[in-house]
């Protein structure tokens, strides 16, 4: 029921007095208010050597935070993670993740126990009672507000009390890079590999399909072929995957003065164009080619590239071109490459330049 709603002598006589705020229960307010307790004052608001006590604890606890955070980096760097301890009742587990676990969870806890100690035994413990007040604030509210937040923070003590608010910024400022340094590396870092392949001078060109080298003549105008460093085999190669998906190659036989762009005609020989076959999009394996075009796409989200002009991309969400590999022919007659790719093969990365 709202204020509206109660019959106009049954209003309390003073302004913004509560219903039923009465000393003593009568017939038209049958509920007392039984008032505010008594205020004890705490140990530490009378002696300052207890407070100084409350002081240290919060410190200590902050420190702790500090140190665990401090353990938790030390056990991601340090731990192996195939590591396994013994741990009554959990049984064998992850060495890392039991460290990780709790250091962190000590960081945590100590940051929370000590503003709750902070809190209880050193902030301003005075029971203020307001009356209530409509949703929308009025200016003198706000500014009561704001005055009420000044006057909170200067009985805080955070000013007066140097150890607490050095050690609280010191453990907030560490726990976050608990975070930070899981996302260091989500995996082993690269390092160079993605800039890399199998192939360099003198590697033959060879048919995935038939898995022999290839020569000049196999390769036929307006035809497409796939091509892999000689060398590479899947058996019994547990990073064929990987290498494969950064070597392969596509090959394709133009008519050189269909070809404009002067480096990729540099880099072919006698019409025979070789790129990448990885999209620079999110890397998805090339495989369709227009023959009257020279256009070559990618069939998962269509970037289409000419293969005519550099292998540039004239369509779709692709970044940039293909990077194309120089070739030549050996003294038996195979073609060879002449190097690795002078990019990085697929889609680009946060470490390139």
């Amino acid at each position: 029921m709202s204020s509206q709603d109660i019959p106009e002598e049954k209003l309390p006589a003073e302004p913004g007095a509560a219903h039923g705020a009465v000393k003593v229960a009568d017939e038209d307010n049958p509920f007392a208010d039984p008032g505010l307790p008594p205020h004890e004052h705490r140990i530490q608001d009378i002696d300052e050597r207890a407070a100084k006590r409350s002081e240290r604890t919060v410190a200590l606890l902050f420190t702790v935070s500090m140190l665990a955070t401090l353990g938790f980096i030390a056990s991601y760097v340090w731990i192996p993670n195939d590591k396994s301890i013994y741990i009554w009742p959990l049984g064998h587990i992850s060495a890392m993740n039991f460290a990780l676990g709790l250091t962190l969870g000590v960081a945590l806890f100590c940051i929370g126990a000590g503003a709750v100690h902070w809190a209880r035994t050193l902030m301003s413990d005075a029971e203020l009672a307001d009356e209530r007040h409509p949703i929308e604030a009025s200016p003198e509210v706000r500014a009561k507000v704001h005055a009420d937040f000044k006057q909170g923070a200067k009985e805080s003590a955070i000013g007066r009390r140097p150890l607490i608010r050095n050690t609280l910024l010191g453990a907030l400022t560490l726990v976050p890079f608990s975070g930070l340094f899981l996302l260091r590396d989500l995996g082993p870092l690269p390092h160079e590999k993605l800039r890399h392949t199998m192939w360099a001078k003198g590697k033959r060109l060879v048919n995935m399909n038939t898995n022999q080298p290839l020569r000049p003549e196999d390769i036929s105008t307006g035809s497409l072929t796939f091509a892999k460093p000689d060398g590479l085999e899947e058996e019994g190669n547990e990073e064929y995957q990987t290498e494969i998906a950064k070597a392969a190659l596509m090959i394709v036989r133009l008519q050189p003065d269909n070809i404009k762009d002067k480096r990729e005609l540099e880099w072919s020989h006698q019409g025979i164009v070789a790129y990448s076959k990885i999209c620079t999009h999110v890397g998805c394996p090339i495989s369709l080619y227009e023959q009257q075009t020279h256009h070559v796409l990618c069939p998962c989200h269509q970037s289409t590239f000419d293969l005519s002009d550099g292998a540039r991309v004239i369509f779709g969400p692709a970044g940039h071109a293909l990077p194309q590999l120089r070739i030549g022919v050996d003294s038996e007659g195979y073609l060879q490459a002449l190097g690795d790719f002078e990019e990085p093969v697929g889609p680009a990365f946060w470490e390139r330049g």
